[in-house]
């Protein structure tokens, strides 16, 4: 069984924040950012109905609702770590995400508007 995702320490999310905006960002700070905001949604949306991908840094079940176990879920959302990042600070909405496809997103509560932003 993977280990739960846990949010980062506040100054490191910061950093990490400030250098993505920049030429000095690092992978280490899109898998920080990622892992964290995954982390923060997991808290705020707790349920296993939904399945969050953010390859190849991480993957969450989250939003009440039947529990997936083995498959394909029956609700998937993937998008790439800039743009898991752009909605998770408010950067990006969610509608504007699905209408340029940089996000895909299928099946029942596959929305995460309710949920965004999460800083």
């Amino acid at each position: 069984m993977p280990a739960r995702l846990r949010p980062a320490d506040p100054a490191d999310v910061s950093a990490a924040l400030a250098r993505v905006g920049s030429d000095t960002a690092e992978r280490g700070d899109l898998r920080l950012l990622v892992k964290h905001f995954m982390a923060v949604l997991e808290q705020r949306a707790p349920g296993h109905s939904v399945e969050v991908r953010v390859p190849p840094y991480a993957a969450v079940q989250v939003i009440p609702g039947v529990r997936h176990t083995r498959g394909t879920p029956p609700a998937v959302i993937e998008t790439d770590a800039a743009t898991w990042i752009a909605l998770a600070t408010g950067e990006l909405a969610w509608a504007d995400a699905e209408s340029t496809a940089a996000v895909r997103a299928s099946g029942e509560r596959a929305d995460l508007t309710p949920y965004l932003p999460l800083t």
